[in-house]
């Protein structure tokens, strides 16, 4: 930036062609004072601040059968409510449907709602009322999303670093 004299007599402080008649009064005020004036660019615009979503994983698996020990409470609490009866030992469905299929269709808000008021007129009843799944239901949740999701194989689970040295 540099200043400048109009052709009628004025200080005109020129940058990058556009001249500034209150930069350069300050500017030449400045410099009849003796003191050195630095002009430099102003600052550039804040970048845009872009709103990212940070998933946490639901299940963390190793070799298909170590599991977190949250989703490893939820194959847990699918073993000791003996869901198998009715969705089958690998979840692939019996008299109820295929949970493997299931969860790649319903949400985990769905999945909730589905244990917890059940589908009477499916044959699926009513967990709401057990302490078990109310406290376990959505480590049984990413058990099954697990499962559903190809990474969990089928069959008994062990916490991740069970049997490792």
């Amino acid at each position: 930036m540099q200043l400048k004299r109009s052709r009628f007599g004025s200080v005109m402080l020129a940058a990058s062609g556009c001249l500034s008649l209150a930069g350069a009064a300050w500017a030449a005020e400045a410099q009849d004072q003796g003191k050195t004036v630095n002009f430099e660019a102003p600052p550039p615009p804040p970048k845009k601040l872009v709103a990212k979503t940070i998933t946490t994983p639901i299940y963390s698996v190793v070799d298909g059968n170590h599991v977190d020990a949250k989703t490893f409470k939820g194959w847990q609490t699918w073993r000791a409510m003996d869901c198998e009866r009715c969705h089958g030992p690998e979840q692939q469905g019996l008299v109820g449907p295929s949970l493997i299929e299931k969860l790649k269709e319903i949400s985990k808000d769905q999945f909730h709602q589905i244990i917890t008021h059940g589908v009477v007129n499916m044959g699926m009843p009513n967990f709401g009322g057990v302490p078990m799944i109310q406290q376990n239901w959505q480590d049984l949740y990413a058990f099954l999303k697990g499962r559903s999701d190809g990474n969990i194989l089928p069959g008994d689970l062990y916490p991740i670093g069970h049997g490792k040295k």
